[in-house]
Formats: structure tokens, sequence, C-alpha cells
């Protein structure tokens, strides 16, 4: 299952394979890219995804992008 979000502006899913969630940038245009560099502990329930993304990315909200905000 493929989930959306938009990180304080920037298009990103999460996607459950095999017991470990799966971290993708979603471009506008091209190939979704995976994210290596954030590891999403495979215990997290799926209601906490926003608030994990929310806790990693935080230094990049802005007045106009002022939170995570799961967009499907």
């Amino acid at each position: 299952m493929l989930i959306k979000f938009s990180v304080f502006g920037k298009p990103m899913s999460v996607v459950r394979k095999d017991k470990e969630w799966q971290l993708f940038n979603e471009p506008d245009i091209g190939i979704r890219s995976r994210v290596y560099d954030v590891v999403i502990p495979s215990e997290l329930k799926e209601s906490e995804l926003e608030k994990y993304l929310d806790d990693i990315y935080h230094e990049f909200s802005s007045e106009k992008h002022s939170r995570v905000k799961r967009v499907n």
C-alpha cells in the first residue's frame, strides 16, 4: 500500500514491504526514488507515520508549509 504525504511541501510516500517501512521522494515528473538515510522503525503503526515524518523533517517547516499532511 502506497501512502502519500506532503512533507512540508515536498511530495513523499511510504510503502510497507516485508515488515519494513520504505520512504520515497515523489517528484512531479520522473521516477520515485528511495530515501535511504531515513529509517522508519518497523514497529511504527501507519497512524504514527505523519508525526514521525514531522519529527524527522521539522527543520523544513515554513510559514507556507507548517506541517506534514497525508494526501491520500
